[in-house]
């Protein structure tokens, strides 16, 4: 086990209770649409390069009759990153020891017409402490309203704690969750934050506020749409947009990144891929 001081303690809490949460909330989706389906949680644990614990987490993931796939996992990891690599991270240039603590969900549904969606909120400590995550949405078949909702919410969570936080959050998720040697964006959109620093309560205050309202909203597009006829066509259009996603993931996105260069669970950091997907 790694020590942790008030505010790592207070952030790990707050990001496995907010995964209960979710968990249940799927399991009772999986539950209205007439399945059985329940996660199943699976303990991993990190050892640091000099042999010194590392922290750990846990990996939590169901397939359903609604969620063909969805991983929800928790991790508390603390270490020292390579030289190489904490050139790359906020705070670690001169010390290259960190904390993490987060949690990443990602879900690929069964229904084409039921928006994929991705959310991961983070609490980092180098030499410096900051929040960071986001969540964006990724409808294989876009509703207007559902993608007008899902920004609404989050435009809300935002303005309760700053009135730039979503112009500037959710043009950085236009730009972060961009696929640049496809040429197009990976979803719909949502918001993306990082390095938010210096006044723990607020930013902290804030980055609950993103959990609870992605808890708020997404449940809800799921229930409204899990149940519309698709076609083969439709299913064909979801699997071929699931490829570009792992392109994404698999190429660009941060977290991957960051999860293979600090010896994370590999089963875990990849949970993010579909589970089918064709490239043609």
């Amino acid at each position: 086990m790694i020590e942790l001081d008030d505010q790592q303690q207070a952030a790990r809490d707050w990001f496995e209770s907010l995964r209960n949460r979710i968990c249940a909330e799927f399991e009772r989706i999986e539950a209205e649409a007439g399945g059985d389906a329940r996660f199943v949680y699976t303990p991993w644990d990190r050892t640091d390069p000099d042999g010194s614990p590392g922290g750990g987490g846990v990996r939590g993931t169901m397939k359903g009759k609604v969620f063909e796939k969805v991983g929800v996992n928790v991790s508390t990891v603390g270490g020292r990153f390579s030289e190489e690599f904490a050139r790359t991270i906020h705070g670690a240039e001169e010390d290259p020891s960190f904390f993490a603590t987060g949690i990443s969900l990602v879900a690929h549904m069964a229904n084409p017409h039921v928006p994929a969606v991705h959310m991961n909120t983070r609490f980092l400590a180098t030499t410096k402490r900051w929040f960071g995550g986001g969540t964006d949405l990724n409808p294989p078949i876009p509703y207007e309203e559902d993608v007008a909702e899902f920004h609404a919410c989050l435009r809300a969570a935002c303005a309760a704690h700053d009135p730039t936080y979503y112009p500037r959050f959710s043009k950085w998720a236009e730009e972060y969750f961009f696929i640049p040697h496809r040429g197009v964006a990976r979803g719909a959109g949502g918001i993306f934050y990082d390095h938010l620093e210096g006044f723990f309560d607020e930013h902290f205050a804030f980055t609950r506020d993103v959990g609870d309202a992605f808890l708020d909203i997404f449940p809800k597009l799921v229930r409204r749409r899990m149940h519309t006829p698709f076609s083969d066509a439709d299913r064909a259009a979801q699997l071929a947009w699931r490829g570009r996603y792992a392109e994404f993931n698999l190429i660009y996105d941060r977290g991957t990144l960051f999860g293979l260069k600090t010896g994370g669970n590999v089963d875990a950091i990849l949970m993010s891929l579909p589970p089918l997907a064709t490239w043609e």
